[in-house]
């Protein structure tokens, strides 16, 4: 009995005949050959989620079994790409329709079969090689160098290898495994989505996954190999703040998922990108990111599949031994596309909705991060960072999606919609952010910094509690009824504020912070304010002279220092305390 459609309710499409169907078996739907998946099995019928616009698709059509489940393409040839959710390429799909609207139905492969990559043996004929194992490189841009492996769960004695210029699906080598078959090897792995790629192990991370920005780096520090969340209301620049951290975080290759986002918005990430240019190389930023645009007009099926797709692709260059960092904008439109496929299957509904599994499923993305041992020989390691921006409606950060992301985050990035409606930008609010990496990467800083760096973002985050509550105060019965050390410590907070804490991300100079940088920026501040001490201790002091020293400003202006130029902090602190001392009045 062939396989036919029985029932279409949007994306979901039952079909009868399926009692040979798998769970997440890829099927091809209808006349067109629409791509599915099924999620569902009940006997001879299942529920395929269909990846592809399902209008005209009725009753009767024909379903047809592939045998496989949705995987990814891994081979020279991933960077620089712009897939969708399913990893065809945008470019080439444009080209094969003949439109800048994408037909139903194309069958593009993930990558170019034809192009010739020049590979490079690192291992010789007769050499013992395991799942990991790198068997030779391929230049794949200017800045990454792609390592070709083992596959997973493979392992024997190297029978013969190619160097030379081949396409992906070449054979580059013949394995000889354990019962002598020899096993033939290309450049191309395909990897299920959905199952993660496996690793030796995971490690406590120690590095700092440097960002540029300093409310981030200073306060609320991420480790590479990170997990972390960027949860803000509508306009309060989730996707600038994920712009700035694909283009300035200290990771080797980046990969950039737009999920279900507006079109405009992903229509600007795919237009600058090619345009960005590396800080730390100077070559273009596409030469290390891999794109993924699934915008919200796109079938909402294909988002539940694009955050998978990414963060495979991902692992995979972690396991080649590089710090990946994936950006994902944003979760909640993935677990708005899981609750209308749980809403059309019947499921039991969970809170607001969504369905029961949200957070295991939420749980599950998140613990692909990680710091690893790489399968292989050797002691290669590499780490996946995961940032996932949060759309909760109206800002209310007690919804599903940000409740179960927070529980398996260790950094969070609270976006403030008052912060934004002031023009302080990143909106990120110091009150209501945390990072659980700070005690990790503690030593890191201490050694690599300065000693006190901690002591400093400690003090820093009081101050800033401090002003919070004194601001109640003020408001009742104003500043003038403080003490003067209470508005040393509104003055200090200010500071930290509008000379620190605010950047411009369209800025060449203010955009991108080196971490020894906000150190003596921040050291700055605290020279002035204890420096300070001593003269507000004065009987009769006019708070208002301190206010007013024109040394405020070249501290305002420290943060426009150029980065070759950081010797220029130790003459400005010289010149705070001389202009503070000024102020004390001698007998």
């Amino acid at each position: 009995m062939s396989a036919t459609i029985i029932k279409v309710a949007g994306p979901l499409v039952v079909a009868s005949g399926m009692r040979q169907a798998k769970m997440y078996e890829v099927v091809r739907v209808a006349k067109e050959r629409l791509v599915g998946e099924v999620i569902e099995l009940h006997g001879d019928t299942a529920s395929i989620q269909v990846y592809e616009e399902t209008s005209g698709v009725r009753p009767g059509e024909p379903v047809e079994l592939t045998g496989q489940t949705l995987s990814v393409d891994l081979a020279p040839g991933l960077l620089t790409s712009i897939f969708d959710g399913i990893q065809r390429p945008l470019e080439q799909i444009e080209e094969k329709a003949g439109s800048p609207f994408i037909s139903r139905g194309i069958d593009v492969p993930g990558l170019n079969r034809k192009t010739l990559w020049d590979f490079r043996p690192s291992v010789s004929v007769g050499t013992a090689v395991s799942a990991g194992d790198v068997l030779g490189t391929v230049q794949e841009t200017t800045l990454i160098e792609h390592r070709v492996m083992v596959p997973p769960n493979m392992e024997g004695v190297v029978h013969s290898i190619e160097s030379g210029k081949k396409t992906i699906e070449d054979v580059i080598a013949m394995i000889t495994t354990a019962d002598g078959k020899n096993v033939p090897v290309t450049m191309l792995q395909k990897w299920p989505i959905r199952i993660a790629r496996p690793v030796k192990g995971k490690l406590v991370s120690t590095e700092i996954l440097a960002t540029g920005m300093r409310i981030l780096d200073t306060l609320f520090p991420m480790a590479k190999g990170g997990a972390g969340a960027i949860p803000g209301p509508f306009g309060a620049g989730k996707t600038v703040t994920q712009q700035s951290l694909a283009k300035y975080c200290n990771a080797q290759v980046i990969i950039y998922i737009g999920c279900g986002e507006r079109g405009n918005e992903m229509t600007e990430v795919l237009t600058e990108f090619p345009h960005l240019i590396d800080p730390n190389s100077g070559e273009p930023l596409m030469k290390r990111t891999v794109l993924i645009a699934n915008t919200s007009n796109m079938p909402v099926a294909a988002r539940e599949a694009s955050v998978y797709t990414g963060i495979t692709i991902a692992e995979y260059y972690r396991d080649m031994g590089y710090d990946v960092a994936l950006m994902a904008d944003s979760t909640s439109r993935w677990a708005e596309a899981m609750r209308e496929m749980s809403g059309r299957l019947e499921e039991m509904p969970g809170e607001e909705g969504y369905p029961a599994y949200l957070g295991s499923r939420t749980a599950g993305f998140y613990e692909r991060a990680g710091s690893v041992s790489c399968l292989g020989a050797g002691d290669r390691k590499g780490s996946l960072s995961v940032i996932g921006a949060i759309s909760p409606p109206g800002g209310d950060f007690s919804e599903p999606v940000t409740q179960n992301t927070l529980r398996v985050t260790k950094v969070f990035w609270a976006l403030d919609a008052r912060l934004a409606y002031k023009r302080h930008f990143p909106a990120i609010n110091w009150l209501q952010s945390y990072t659980l990496y700070a005690e990790n990467l503690s030593a890191t800083f201490g050694r690599t910094i300065a000693e006190d760096f901690m002591k400093n973002r400690e003090r820093a985050l009081t101050i800033l509690q401090q002003e919070n509550k004194l601001e109640e105060i003020v408001r009742l019965v104003g500043t003038d009824s403080l003490s003067p050390k209470e508005q040393m410590i509104l003055e200090t907070a200010r500071m930290i504020r509008e000379d620190f804490l605010f950047q411009n991300a369209y800025d060449p100079v203010d955009a991108y912070t080196s971490i020894k940088k906000q150190y003596r920026i921040l050291r700055a501040i605290f020279r002035f304010a204890d420096a300070a001490v001593p003269v507000i201790e004065q009987e009769d002091f006019e708070f208002q002279k301190l206010r007013s020293l024109p040394i405020k400003d070249e501290i305002a202006k420290a943060h426009l220092y150029p980065e070759t130029e950081i010797q220029k902090f130790d003459t400005l602190e010289t010149m705070i305390d001389e202009s503070v001392r000024s102020l004390m009045i001698t007998a």
